[in-house]
């Protein structure tokens, strides 16, 4: 009996102990214990796993099988048979899953590559993802890279969306940090990697908490913020110390869009001159401020009542194309907001849109948005981006020019931060006269380009 007390205080001790290293160093938990006990149950149920998800294939393999012979009695009026077993080397079809490769720990769960059977496509292993993750008792599967011949795969023990902490600021200049990406690592949107933006969203879905991000985020740097708000200044008019220029109506923006594709004309003529690709080739004491502009509801800016708007709207349509086009190499970056973006707001709209390499979709109301926000780029973001729930707003899927795409979201940020961080750095905000007219505008001293 004490014999069995101690083996039980002992078992106890050990599961408290494990219970308090959980809960109060969870990192170390995962690496030291977690992970490895995960690996050997993934290393042992693969071969189920891959036959439950019709990864596996027949192969022909030699193997020795057992053969039944009847032979009859020694007495034959006897109905009594006797069977002989003989073995026999013969090739049958094996049931043969994809090699699996060494399980790689990260901190939300692993990362692991597989080489692709004869035949076997990446699309495989994406419609089996779902099932994998269900086998494994994880949160997701993901496939994150494609070699010839392999795909990895990485999956996440849990979601790491669910609570979001980020600071905004970055301290690099154009560079901003919005939120989390479903990989634990920070979402950072460098606007001199992926000038311009689309980001689409329905009512309540992230997307105006994602535009404060930004805004914070590009607040204590020294560049030009241009806004254009068609709601009659409800969005941006609290954010106006920060605001070289805002404009709320058809025909201010008109004139604010002219006043832009002119800076972007006469930095173009700044760099022939001195024979500099871009502005960040120039010297430094002729390099121009950034100018970031962000259009809070695209689809006012092509919308008309009737034909007498019709003008406007193509000056403001091709503008705003010319704007996109030639502002990349002059440090001139968009950020276009829109609930609803549809082949039905004209041809404008698909031309700018080819312009946006970098897309975020929230959850929005109609599949058109989605498909005109991520369908050109990779099918499986269009999937993801549909399937985002109403009840998680600022949950998004992000693709950058570079083809990929990850799930994401944005920390909240609000209003009144936002305007407090526009009050603190109004110092900062560039008079728009100067920057367009002939006398540089005062800013301080620039870093050197990378």
């Amino acid at each position: 009996m004490s014999d069995l007390l101690l083996v039980l205080g002992v078992l106890a001790a050990a599961a408290a102990g494990l219970w308090a290293w959980r809960r109060y160093h969870p990192v170390s938990f995962w690496y030291g214990v977690a992970f490895p006990a995960r690996a050997v149950l993934v290393y042992l149920t693969w071969t189920h796993v891959a036959s439950g998800c019709k990864l596996t294939r027949n192969r022909r393999r030699y193997r020795l099988t057992l053969d039944a012979i009847p032979v009859m009695g020694p007495a034959s009026r006897s109905a009594a048979t006797v069977v002989e077993h003989k073995r026999r080397v013969r090739r049958v079809d094996v049931e043969h899953s994809p090699r699996l490769g060494l399980l790689r720990p990260t901190r939300l769960g692993w990362r692991m590559r597989l080489r692709l059977h004869d035949g076997q496509v990446p699309a495989d292993y994406e419609k089996a993802a779902e099932g994998i993750a269900h086998a494994w008792r994880v949160h997701a599967v993901r496939v994150v890279d494609v070699r010839p011949g392999y795909v990895t795969l990485w999956a996440t023990m849990r979601d790491p969306l669910v609570d979001v902490v980020a600071e905004p600021e970055t301290g690099d200049l154009l560079t901003v940090r919005p939120g989390k990406l479903e990989n634990g690592h920070d979402w950072v949107i460098d606007f001199r990697v992926v000038p311009h933006w689309l980001l689409a969203g329905a009512t309540q879905s992230g997307k105006s908490n994602l535009a404060n991000a930004l805004l914070k985020g590009l607040a204590p740097q020294p560049v030009a913020l241009v806004g254009f708000d068609l709601k009659g200044g409800v969005e941006f008019t609290p954010y106006a110390p920060r605001l070289s220029a805002l404009a709320t109506t058809r025909k201010e923006s008109v004139d604010l869009l002219s006043d832009l594709v002119g800076e972007v004309e006469n930095r173009m003529a700044t760099c022939r001159a001195h024979g500099a690709r871009n502005v960040w080739t120039l010297p430094e004491h002729l390099r121009p401020v950034p100018v970031v502009v962000l259009v809070d509801e695209v689809a006012e800016l092509f919308l008309m009542a009737d034909k007498s708007e019709k003008e406007e709207v193509a000056k403001t349509a091709t503008a705003l194309l010319r704007v996109a086009q030639l502002g990349r190499a002059f440090a001139v970056h968009l950020i276009v907001c829109g609930q609803r973006i549809g082949s039905d707001l004209g041809p404008g709209v698909t031309a700018l849109r080819a312009q946006l390499s970098g897309r975020v979709c929230h959850h929005v109301n109609d599949p058109e948005t989605a498909n005109m926000t991520l369908g050109d780029l990779d099918p499986a973001a269009l999937d993801a981006a549909r399937a985002i729930p109403a009840e998680t707003p600022g949950v998004c899927v992000v693709a950058g020019q570079d083809g990929s795409w990850h799930r994401a979201r944005s920390v909240y940020v609000s209003e009144r931060s936002t305007e407090q961080a526009a009050r603190d750095h109004a110092h900062l905000t560039p008079d728009w006269d100067a920057l367009i007219g002939s006398v540089p505008a005062t800013r301080p001293d620039w870093p050197e380009a990378a």
